[in-house]
């Protein structure tokens, strides 16, 4: 594996079974946006957050009579989805009538504060 190589490591692995349940949450999430109208291609992972949850027991039962707890390790994952802002040019009518407001207005006060 070559990005085992690069850290010294003879192998390694990628977490599978973890990337499978953030694929599945990605989907969901997109059906969720495609169902409240929101434009797919745009959407955008603005957070994400995985916080441990409580962990569930179980018991495994082992040789001579013995029992061994079997604890499961879940999570809980926050996920937060946005539409990506489509950048917008102002007209420039806009932008040339306000500079005219503006020039009004200081002449106005610099012709107060004169007099």
């Amino acid at each position: 594996c070559p990005q085992a190589k690069q850290w010294g490591w003879t192998q390694g692995r990628w977490p599978k079974k973890s990337a499978e349940f953030l694929l599945h949450m990605l989907k969901n999430a997109e059906s969720n946006a495609e169902l409240k109208g929101l434009d797919v291609d745009s959407l955008v992972i603005e957070h994400i957050q995985v916080n441990k949850a409580p962990k569930m027991r179980r018991r495994t039962y082992r040789a001579h009579g013995r029992i061994n707890p079997y604890m499961s390790s879940p999570c809980h994952i926050e996920m937060i989805l946005t539409e990506k802002e489509q950048i917008v040019p102002k007209p420039e009518e806009e932008v040339a009538q306000k500079k005219k407001v503006l020039c009004c207005l200081l002449s106005l006060s610099l012709h107060a504060v004169r007099k």
